[in-house]
């Protein structure tokens, strides 16, 4: 499988990716996401962006970002630090 697949009008994001992104066990991306502790978000672009997807998930302070296109294939990944939000 690829590391992101296309599926109706989400993708379906292969866990060994957030596996290496997060440096947690893959069984423990499945769980987590399933309890909610990792969280995630799907936007699609406008505009210029038309016909790419930001696809965001965050874990313990920490935010994993793909931008895919319409197939899934990962035009751009970064992994960061991402400050919580408070009130």
């Amino acid at each position: 499988m690829s590391a992101v697949v296309r599926d109706g009008d989400g993708f379906i994001v292969d866990a060994a990716l957030l596996s290496r992104a997060f440096g947690i066990p893959v069984e423990a991306v499945r769980q987590m996401m399933r309890d909610g502790r990792i969280t995630s978000r799907c936007e699609a672009g406008m505009d210029e962006d038309a016909g790419r997807w930001r696809l965001t998930f965050l874990h313990d302070g920490r935010t994993c970002r793909l931008t895919v296109d319409g197939a899934g294939e990962i035009l751009k990944q970064s992994t960061f630090s991402a400050s919580r939000r408070t009130g």
